[in-house]
């Protein structure tokens, strides 16, 4: 079994409605995202799947969060964009990308800051 790791990163700004402390204000992170792809066959060379592939596919979603105000996107419009539903809609949207029969997305890991981090599978 491969387990493939790709890291990205986005800026945006979000207030988490309901909370009562500092993160109910505006406010910005640099997000890290680790989405990780799981596989049990490579191709004809040895590789599971190049990984310019997947980090282009996850720039390509990662450029709709990158210095946006997350309340205002689709995704959250019903929802406040934690990093707990930051992970899981980056989850959902890598799982459509890699419809792939011999790959799928096993997890995805976002930081919201160097010391903490969610980590979203099913």
């Amino acid at each position: 079994m491969y387990k493939i790791n790709v890291i990205s990163s986005f800026s945006g700004a979000h207030c988490l409605l309901g909370y009562r402390g500092a993160c109910q204000n505006l406010h910005g992170h640099n997000w890290q995202v680790r989405v990780q792809l799981i596989t049990e066959k490579t191709d004809e060379i040895g590789m599971a799947l190049d990984y310019k592939v997947i980090k282009s596919k996850l720039e390509l979603l990662l450029n709709q969060f990158d210095h946006q105000y997350l309340n205002q996107l689709s995704w959250f419009k019903s929802q406040n964009p934690t990093s707990e539903n930051i992970a899981r809609v980056i989850y959902q949207e890598m799982t459509t990308v890699f419809e792939l029969e011999n790959i799928r997305v096993n997890e995805v890991e976002v930081w919201e800051s160097s010391q903490t981090s969610i980590i979203y599978y099913e």
